[in-house]
């Protein structure tokens, strides 16, 4: 019941923090790879080279991969795979400390990542 509480209170509000039984590191992992998920996904339904022409199927998979990131990192990190998203609630509400930094360069390295893989292993020269 402590557990469930701390989680409660820690997603709460919007704030990102680091969850309970998560140490930084891991919580780095968790934001990098939701990003990473979110831009492959994004890059891949808007490749006109492999047949991707515009339709109401984009949006829809964007949406579903935003959904999934959300269910599955909210109990940890509150999911604030934007670094906006993830680090300006933190400061307006004056709850920012060390752990902001978690929120604003994992996401960054996160979409570096994917747009190296998306080139390397989906594009074809």
């Amino acid at each position: 019941k402590q557990w469930y509480q701390r989680r409660v209170a820690i997603t709460a509000g919007g704030v990102n923090a680091v969850g309970v039984g998560i140490n930084p590191g891991q919580a780095f992992f968790l934001e990098m790879f939701g990003t990473m998920f979110l831009i492959l996904t994004i890059l891949s339904t808007i490749n006109e080279q492999k047949g991707h022409a515009a339709s109401y199927l984009q949006p829809l998979s964007i949406g579903i991969a935003i959904l999934v990131m959300h269910i599955f990192l909210i109990p940890f990190t509150n999911c604030g795979i934007n670094p906006v998203r993830g680090s300006v609630w933190n400061i307006i509400t004056g709850q920012a400390s060390s752990e902001i930094l978690i929120f604003l360069f994992a996401p960054l390295v996160g979409s570096i990542i994917s747009v190296l893989v998306h080139n390397i292993f989906f594009v074809s020269y």
